[in-house]
């Protein structure tokens, strides 16, 4: 889909603790897109036959071994970069328990506070579609306080 520059559908779930903290990971070095970056979201591309809320579900279960937990639906928006063209739906969870990381797709995984992960992201290589369905996500709840 990519090679052919049609647009695809994504998911980005920003998975915090009680705390507030934010769960990144980094990517494996042998995904197609963005190889070896950190992640601020688990996600993925929505099947045809599938849902948002159901891909959003899908991928957080398949990425961090989370499952059975209320999902936040927010915005949906178009990330538009060379290479990677999506309608990207946002959602949030909770989770204080375990991760269980996919060894396909997830290198190592942690909490980390925002003000730190944006801080990280000005240095450091981050994936550029999931920091943009971050800020969306923290200007929406900046604008329902």
């Amino acid at each position: 889909m990519r090679e052919r520059g049609l647009i695809g559908r994504g998911t980005y779930i920003l998975l915090f603790n009680s705390l507030g903290e934010l769960c990144v990971h980094r990517r494996t070095l042998s995904k197609a897109i963005y190889p070896g970056y950190w992640d601020v979201a688990a996600g993925g591309m929505v099947q045809a036959d599938e849902s948002y809320a159901a891909s959003a579900a899908r991928e957080l279960e398949e990425e961090l071994g989370v499952s059975g937990v209320p999902l936040q639906a927010h915005e949906h928006f178009f990330f538009d970069q060379p290479g990677n063209r999506l309608w990207c739906a946002v959602f949030s969870a909770v989770w204080d328990g375990p991760l269980k990381l996919q060894p396909e797709e997830v290198l190592e995984a942690r909490f980390m506070p925002i003000a730190e992960v944006l801080q990280e992201a000005e240095h450091n290589p981050w994936c550029p579609d999931s920091l943009a369905a971050l800020k969306r996500y923290l200007k929406q709840i900046e604008n329902e306080q």
